[in-house]
């Protein structure tokens, strides 16, 4: 059975989160490329439901600006007071007025729920007709927890908190999750029956399945499989945690496609990274962003890629990119970083402590080693020799050059852009060009070398250069009376 669409579904946010002892919003810390409550969100969204919102309270002004930026499609209601998880909910219903179907009340703290835990807890409430259904797990130490006690038919009788319940109820190992999906006229009429009457003087939305049981109506339940994606994350040890879960269950989604990890335990992915089958991946790695790998890529060991694609068949080793393209068989590194704006074609090089912002790089073309390129392009087939720079700032703009196909650039070349260098075109090691360079042509702009006999010892006298120099210059002299 597939479940109807909730009405709505209502995420709670609003909490100070004091442990993480934070001045970000406790649903704003981050794991996995997203906010927890953005992950919340995403599990959300899979129930397609007609309204998404969102309580914001504490740091209520973070919280709605990142909505705005990452789900503009969620509704944020403020709880004006922290009045407990009740009277948030009951907020909602005042701001936005009935809703008429399910609804769905989850939390902004908990980040490893998976949607379709979502969708059938929706399912369940609507197969058994239940006016509350109660999502619930079992867990290996419930110490602490409120335990599910169930009737002969499966139905919740009672939520019973651990400092209430007797040795037989704490043998029991279901526990409430906090999570819930409701009928959204019976949820509004409960939640007006909710005291204040409890030691925090709060209106506590686990007293809703007690007011509609009592007046006659079903409480049921669904129990999640895997207690591990209930957990919440309240300090920054629990979060550390549920990211290294989280990993772990993205690493084994991409293994199971064809990927091959060498080392889980040192590799870390984003939820937004996609991987094609025959993509290997080598210890040390970290996939952050939008960052995509095609078929056959190698990445590893030791590179960070942030919102970068590898074309299949591409190797990336020991290096850093961030807003690159890198092209099908290109070679990146080792120790190169790409910067954002770097595109480089197929069977591009960008070597040894290499460089590069902003900059395309041809089909074919190499930059082998100690070289910066900056705002550049470089054709088909094209050669940067070692210790060279595009020379882009002037101290005001950034300027671009221009090098063309099947180019050989000396070493240690300084290029100040802008500048041309034509298609077959080469310049002399040691030059810094300053003009365009036809094609076909050799730039050479160094000046003559002029060798000053003696400085040295003269300026320099009793050194051991001296000595050295003094020495060699017998020694010639030596040699050159022997051969006559």
């Amino acid at each position: 059975m597939s479940a109807r669409r909730p009405a709505a579904v209502i995420v709670l946010a609003a909490g100070e989160g004091t442990r993480m002892k934070s001045r970000k919003s406790k649903v704003l810390h981050e794991l996995c490329g997203r906010s927890m409550v953005g992950h919340v969100l995403a599990a959300a969204r899979e129930l397609r439901p007609e309204r998404l919102i969102v309580v914001v309270g504490h740091r209520r002004e973070q919280v709605i600006e990142h909505l705005a930026e990452h789900a503009p499609q969620a509704e944020p209601v403020v709880q004006e007071r922290q009045g407990g998880t009740g009277h948030a909910v009951r907020t909602v219903l005042e701001r936005v007025g009935t809703l008429t179907g399910t609804v769905v009340v989850t939390n902004g703290d908990h980040p490893l729920l998976r949607g379709e835990t979502l969708a059938e807890l929706v399912r369940t409430h609507e197969r058994e007709g239940n006016a509350t259904t109660v999502l619930t797990t079992e867990v290996p130490d419930p110490t602490g927890y409120g335990r599910i006690l169930r009737g002969p038919d499966g139905a919740v009788t009672a939520i019973v908190e651990h400092k209430d319940a007797d040795e037989a109820q704490r043998a029991v190992r279901e526990i409430n999750v906090g999570m819930y999906a409701f009928d959204g006229a019976l949820l509004e009429a409960a939640l007006k029956q909710v005291t204040t009457d409890n030691a925090g003087g709060e209106e506590y939305l686990t007293d809703v399945p007690a007011i509609l049981r009592a007046q006659g109506h079903r409480v049921g339940a669904f129990t999640a499989p895997d207690w591990v994606e209930t957990q919440g994350v309240n300090d920054r040890v629990q979060l550390a945690q549920a990211r290294r879960l989280l990993n772990a269950r993205l690493l084994e989604g991409h293994m199971r496609a064809g990927v091959t990890v060498v080392d889980p335990a040192s590799t870390w992915v984003d939820v937004d990274v996609t991987a094609e089958p025959d993509v290997v991946i080598h210890p040390n790695t970290q996939l952050h962003g939008r960052t995509s790998l095609q078929e056959g890529a190698e990445v590893g060991p030791n590179v960070t890629l942030t919102d970068t694609s590898v074309g299949a068949g591409a190797v990336v080793t020991n290096a850093v990119a961030e807003g690159a393209e890198i092209g099908p068989e290109a070679t990146v590194g080792p120790y190169a970083y790409l910067r954002p704006g770097t595109r480089l074609a197929r069977k591009a090089k960008a070597g040894t402590y290499v460089e590069m912002k902003n900059a395309v790089v041809g089909e074919g073309s190499k930059v082998p080693h100690l070289t910066y390129v900056g705002d550049a392009d470089i054709g088909e087939g094209s050669n940067i020799g070692a210790s060279s720079v595009f020379v882009n700032y002037d101290g005001v703009a950034k300027h671009r050059s221009v090098v063309g196909d099947h180019v050989k650039i000396g070493s240690d070349n300084m290029l100040v852009a802008p500048v041309t260098i034509g298609d077959g075109a080469y310049t002399a090691a040691g030059s810094v060009i300053v003009n365009d360079v036809p094609p076909g042509a050799m730039a050479v702009a160094r000046g003559r070398q002029r060798n000053i006999e003696g400085w040295v010892e003269r300026k320099r006298p009793g050194t051991p250069a001296a000595q050295a120099a003094r020495r060699a210059t017998a020694q010639a002299e030596e040699e050159a009376v022997s051969g006559e």
